[in-house]
C-alpha cells in the first residue's frame, strides 16, 4: 500500500459506534464485493469514519478475512489525530492499520470502501463530490447510515459512474412496518422521501405490499411475500430469497 500523501478531506464525525452496529453492511460486502476481493493482488478494504472506538473496522476486518480471504487488509481512516491515536492498540498490522484521513483515502487504492453514518452531517449536495472522491481510484463504495444498534439501516453502492443499488436492511423481529426504512436514508435521498419522487413512490410501495402481506407465520416470511409482492408488480428487485431471509431488499438507485 502507497502511504498518505495528502490532507485529509472532509469534517470529524459524531463518532458513535457501538459493536455489531454495521454487521448487515458487513455481511452484504462480503456477499457483493467477495469476487473482486478474491481476485485483488492486494485486497485492501477502508473503513472510512469508524468513530469514537476502531470496533466496526475491527469487526469487519474479522468478518471480511472469514467469509472472503483471510489475508484481506482493512484500514481504519479518521480525520481526528486523537481517534487515530486511541485505536493504535487494535491494530494488526498489515492486516488492520488505522490512519489519519478523510474523502482522498490518505493515497491509498482501496478496491472497496465501507463509509458508514459519515454523509448524514454533510448537505445533500456534498453527497456526489464525496462520492466522486472514494469512487477516484476504482473503488466500490457501499455508503449508508444505521440506526445505533444496527437494526435498521439503508446503503447504496456506488462505483465510478455513480450510484447502483439501494439496499434496505433490518432485523425482521424488530421491523413494525417498512417506513421505520425513511428516518435512516442515506444522506442523498432522505430528504427526497416526499410525494413526486422515486424514492417515496418506492417507500410508499414496500410499505403497501407489507400491509398486504400479514400472516400468522412471523416477520421473515411476511417479508419474503412481501418481497414478491413488488417484484410481481413490477419492481426490479434484485437477488431472491437467500438475501431477503437476512432482511435484506435491493433494487436498482432511485435516480
Amino acid at each position: 500500500m502507497s502511504r498518505p500523501t495528502r490532507r485529509p478531506v472532509g469534517a470529524i464525525t459524531r463518532g458513535t459506534t457501538n459493536p455489531n452496529r454495521l454487521r448487515r453492511v458487513d455481511n452484504y460486502v462480503a456477499y457483493r464485493c467477495g469476487d473482486p476481493l478474491r481476485d485483488a493482488t492486494d485486497p485492501l478494504v477502508i473503513d472510512l469514519g469508524y468513530g469514537a472506538t476502531p470496533v466496526t473496522a475491527v469487526e469487519l476486518r474479522a468478518r471480511l478475512a472469514a467469509a472472503v480471504r483471510p489475508d484481506v487488509t482493512v484500514v481504519g481512516l479518521e480525520i481526528d489525530p486523537v481517534r487515530v491515536a486511541a485505536a493504535q492498540p487494535y491494530a494488526d498490522p498489515p492486516h488492520l492499520e488505522f490512519r489519519r484521513g478523510g474523502f482522498e483515502l490518505a493515497g491509498l487504492r482501496p478496491v472497496v470502501v465501507r463509509a458508514f453514518n459519515v454523509l448524514r452531517q454533510y448537505s445533500e449536495d456534498e453527497v456526489p463530490g464525496a462520492w466522486a472522491a472514494m469512487t477516484a481510484t476504482g473503488a466500490v463504495l457501499v455508503e449508508g447510515t444505521s440506526d445505533e444498534l444496527g437494526r435498521i439501516a439503508t446503503w447504496v453502492v456506488v462505483e465510478a459512474g455513480g450510484p447502483g443499488t439501494l439496499t434496505f436492511s433490518a432485523r425482521l423481529a424488530d421491523l413494525d412496518h417498512p417506513a421505520t426504512f425513511a428516518e435512516r436514508l442515506p444522506k442523498s435521498l432522505i430528504h427526497r422521501n416526499v410525494p413526486g419522487e422515486p424514492v417515496h413512490d418506492l417507500l410508499r410501495a414496500l410499505g403497501r405490499a407489507w400491509e398486504a402481506e400479514a400472516t400468522p407465520f412471523g416477520p421473515r416470511q411476511r417479508w419474503l411475500a412481501t418481497c414478491r409482492r413488488l417484484r410481481s408488480e413490477g419492481r426490479p428487485v434484485i437477488d431472491g430469497p437467500a438475501r431477503w431471509r437476512l432482511g435484506e431488499l435491493t433494487v436498482p438507485y432511485p435516480s
